[in-house]
């Protein structure tokens, strides 16, 4: 049976898990998390600095970007587990270690509202193994990612 936990849903909550802050802060909300997953939002702002330069006359979300509000997802998860479980939240930054398989099938551009998943595979020698995907409001993919993160 799965557990679901009560979450902030709030950026404020989100800011509360992990340290990335403006400009630099790719997840807007958490939509939803249980013990086998984590869903958050992220809404692409016309605005967002990253439009200025990447195709401005025909911007598209850099997929590096996608995956960062993958791997910061994964985080926000980490870390909200472990304070769940007892733990201290804030005794890591999650840390980037592996990007096993990326794969980008659709383009998310400005004004898009993406829903993120995060679904973790093992943790092995502190080191957690997870999936991540990314769709778009109409719930087609946009991209998926197998990863590892680990809190530093």
């Amino acid at each position: 049976m799965r557990q679901f936990y009560s979450i902030p849903a709030n950026v404020k909550g989100v800011k509360d898990y992990i340290p990335h802050r403006d400009p630099f802060l790719f997840v807007d909300e958490i939509i939803e998390m249980d013990d086998s997953h984590i869903v958050t939002g992220l809404t692409l702002k016309p605005e967002m600095d990253l439009y200025r330069g990447h195709y401005p006359s025909n911007p598209i979300t850099p997929g590096v970007i996608l995956c960062e509000s993958v791997f910061q997802s994964a985080g926000v998860y980490v870390a909200m587990k472990q304070e769940l479980e007892g733990s201290d939240a804030a005794v890591g930054t999650p840390i980037l270690t592996r990007i096993i398989d990326a794969r980008f099938k659709r383009m998310a551009l400005p004004g898009d509202h993406i829903r993120i998943t995060v679904t973790p595979d093992r943790v092995q020698a502190g080191f957690h193994f997870m999936k991540g995907r990314i769709d778009n409001d109409a719930g087609q993919m946009i991209m998926s990612v197998e990863f590892a993160i680990a809190m530093k």
